[in-house]
């Protein structure tokens, strides 16, 4: 019987007339609310909408502000440290060639030979110097104090000059490349300051021309008074420097060579004692670089930037922004030495730029008024700082941080947030027009959309609800017609396949009842089988183990053999892991020869425990027949072995050595584990037996990998022999026992016989593991010489 879902009537009780009305009163409701608070509250959130996209835009433009002050100072902050990678890259040649005497006399003496005009200076009368001729890559300058009676190099100032040389090859390749720099040079110490500098250009007599009485004054206190003392101080103590870097950086001056505004970088470099100060390398650097990363800011149509110490001098800006900031640029030219620029925020004409505070710890964004044209007019600034540098600035040297600024017009910088308000405001009247339009027609459509859906839905539930009436009443035949593929038709589908689940199973219960209780009692029979079978196969697999283990006990070394050797205590402990052990050792005595061989095979089980039988039959028969050269013995052993791994597929393999005692002398070959040997007196030696062989078993020769090493074996002497199941057991906490353990173990009972050693070493042993189990064999032999 199918039940199709046709039109519900509409009665006051049926389930479609409350669902119209409670669902269409509450959506109504909603509806008439949620658009009157909306209409209440456009006004409201039209100005929240201002204020917050006010404050909003405020901040994006600060953190803007403050992201191009940072991006700003870190190209800074890269161009200096490019030009420290550079003066760091010629301090280390030239301070690696002041550690090594020999080689910078060579490196000085190959250069020269190749342009001898890189050492070769010439004396000026009108100047009282003495400079290098043009065509070496690099000039050098002996000013008039350093030139003896025949107006050549005094010997302090010669060796200077020849050492320096290296720069010629150096210097020229480090100016080609990197950051672009105006010149590299190298400053001898303050007892013989010469300046060898790269390109070659006239260097003294520009000198001559800038600072008068140069010539005659010591370099370091006219020209940098303070700086030499501070590299003195930072050598003896470290911590002296104020910043961690050893490059120092100067002040802006005027560079006596090419009259440019330059900065410029040292490094001091230390005596080979380090005790005092050997010279400096240094590079110049135009101010024009540092001012082209700050005059390339480009924010709205006007905003600039510069680059200022913290004393507020600045360092570089465009000319606009120097207008702007109202500056006063002056270089103070009295007095000797090097000229300083003086463009300083405290001299502005504009008050709040003099009293401008460049604390710009972490980035700061601050408002200030300038005067433009007899109008007040704000402006935007961001500060940024660079990384601190050691600064020389006419005295001792100092940490100095510079900071970055960045300056923009408010009017330039604010005018997205005006054109933002006055769209809000437009945006405000759209809304409200068509917030009334849309009420209206929004009632009209969901009045009609509740009466369309609950003529859909209850019209598949009223189906349900009589296919579950039927049901109720055993027809089992009912079936429901739900042509919809929401959510009741999925329920409509479930329904039908339930009626049938419930039709099938009353139908064929008894039958299903049957079928089970059969096939249950044949799985049962068939599980008694395979457990009398299995119980069958494990007695018979424990009784061939048995066997084996048995095989392999009597083929052992007997107490009798271990004490059929006069001159010689022997001890034997071995213990599988498992029922048979793949672990070998054996004492073979012929004439007045012992043989006495130890092997680990490959894993342990059964298949190990057959073939540490096969070395065992094969080692005693080879002693058997008188095989005495023990390289021989081995390999012979080995061909036997692999024909028998080759044809029992078995895949395994084992270490084995073989120690052949003769008097006071012992020969040892094949690779095992180490053999320790304790003396008398109780020194230790291990033999590695790496070198002495090949395992056994993989290769069908391994003739030319076997060796022997002979050592002797003299009165209370003792021989440990051992497999790794002794030295890789693993105590509770993972770790192994190792030959340290085991050596000290020896040493401990050293003194009683083989027997009391060996018995010490297993309960050493025993005691280490605890309750852990035992993962490998474990097999030890213990030999005293009498």
């Amino acid at each position: 019987m199918r039940v199709s879902a046709g039109l519900p009537a509409l009665g006051l009780r049926s389930f479609r007339a409350k669902f119209i009305a409670v669902v269409g009163t509450a959506v109504l409701f909603d509806l008439l609310l949620s658009s009157g608070l909306a209409l209440w509250n456009v006004q409201r959130l039209s100005r929240d909408a201002t204020v917050q996209v006010g404050e909003g835009l405020t901040e994006a433009t600060e953190e803007y502000m403050r992201t191009y002050a940072v991006n700003t100072a870190r190209d800074a902050d890269l161009l200096i440290n490019q030009v420290h990678a550079e003066v760091n890259a010629l301090a280390d040649v030239l301070q690696s060639q002041i550690g090594n005497p020999g080689q910078q006399a060579a490196v000085g003496e190959a250069v020269i030979r190749v342009d001898p005009s890189t050492a070769s200076v010439v004396y000026d009368e009108a100047g009282g110097w003495a400079q290098n001729r043009p065509g070496s890559p690099s000039v050098v300058s002996v000013w008039g104090y350093l030139l003896g009676p025949d107006h050549k190099p005094l010997p302090a100032a010669q060796t200077e000059i020849d050492n320096s040389a290296v720069i010629d090859l150096v210097a020229p390749s480090l100016m080609a490349t990197g950051s672009p720099k105006l010149q590299m040079y190298y400053i001898g110490p303050k007892e013989a300051p010469i300046f060898r500098t790269v390109p070659y250009t006239d260097q003294a007599q520009t000198f001559d021309r800038l600072y008068p009485g140069h010539n005659t004054s010591d370099f370091w206190p006219f020209f940098f008074p303070g700086l030499y003392e501070s590299w003195e101080r930072w050598l003896a103590n470290p911590g002296a420097r104020p910043v961690g870097s050893e490059i120092t950086m100067t002040a802006p001056y005027t560079d006596a060579i090419t009259g440019k505004l330059i900065v410029s970088f040292f490094r001091p470099l230390a005596s080979r004692d380090h005790s005092r100060v050997a010279g400096v390398a240094g590079t110049d650097i135009t101010l024009d670089q540092l001012a082209e990363i700050v005059k390339s800011v480009r924010v709205a149509e006007t905003g600039f930037g510069f680059l200022a110490m913290s004393n507020g001098n600045v360092l570089a800006i465009g000319s606009a922004g120097e207008q702007t900031l109202g500056l006063v640029a002056s270089s103070d030219a009295a007095g000797q030495g090097v000229t300083n620029l003086d463009r300083s925020l405290r001299r502005s004409v504009e008050p709040a730029v003099a009293s401008l505070s460049l604390d710009a710890a972490g980035g700061a964004v601050r408002r200030i008024v300038l005067d433009e044209a007899g109008t007040p007019k704000p402006y935007v600034l961001a500060l940024y700082p660079l990384n601190p540098v050691n600064l020389w600035s006419g005295g001792p040297i100092v940490s100095e941080t510079m900071s970055v600024g960045i300056a923009v017009p408010e009017s330039e910088i604010y005018a997205p947030l005006h054109a933002a308000q006055q769209g809000i405001s437009q945006a405000t009247n759209r809304i409200i027009e068509w917030q009334v339009a849309a009420i209206l027609l929004c009632m009209i459509v969901v009045l009609g959309a509740i009466v369309g859906i609950s003529k859909r839905i209850t019209a598949g539930l009223s189906a349900l609800a009589d296919g579950a009436r039927k049901l109720q009443a055993q027809d089992y035949s009912v079936r429901v017609d739900i042509p919809t593929r929401d959510e009741v038709g999925e329920v409509g589908l479930a329904f039908n396949r339930m009626a049938e689940e419930i039709r099938y199973n009353t139908e064929n219960l008894e039958r299903l009842v049957e079928d089970r209780t059969a096939e249950l009692a044949r799985a049962n029979q068939e599980i008694s089988g395979l457990n009398a079978k299995l119980a069958d196969e494990n007695l018979r697999l424990g009784a061939e183990l048995d066997v084996a283990r048995h095989i392999q006990q009597m083929v052992l070394p007997k107490p009798s053999d271990l004490d059929a050797v006069p001159e010689i205590e022997i001890a034997a402990f071995m213990q599988p892991a498992d029922e048979v052990g793949g672990d070998y050792y054996d004492v073979l005595r012929s004439g007045s020869g012992v043989k006495v061989g130890i092997g680990d095979v490959t894993g342990h089980g059964l298949e190990s425990g057959v073939l540490m039988l096969m070395v065992q039959s094969v080692a005693r028969a080879l002693q058997e027949a008188g095989e005495s050269d023990p390289k021989a013995f081995l390999s012979h052993v080995n061909r036997a072995i692999f024909k028998n791994i080759e044809r029992t597929g078995s895949g395994k393999h084992l270490s084995l050595a073989f120690l052949d005692l003769a008097g006071a002398e012992v020969v040892l070959t094949g690779q095992h584990e180490d053999v320790i040997v304790v003396r008398s007196c109780g020194e230790i030696e291990i033999m590695d037996t790496v070198d002495l062989g090949f395992p056994v078993g993989i290769e069908p020769d391994i003739s030319e990998f076997v060796s022997s090493k002979t050592f002797l074996f003299n009165k209370d002497d003792l021989i440990v022999l051992y497999t790794d199941g002794v030295t890789e057991a693993i105590n509770g906490d993972g770790v192994m026992f190792g030959v340290e353990r085991l050596c000290q173990s020896v040493v401990n009972s050293r003194k009683k016989d083989a027997e009391m050693i060996k018995s010490g070493v297993i309960s050493d042993l025993l005691t280490y593991i605890g309750n852990e189990k035992i993962h490998d064999d474990i097999t030890l032999v213990v030999l005293r010489h009498r």
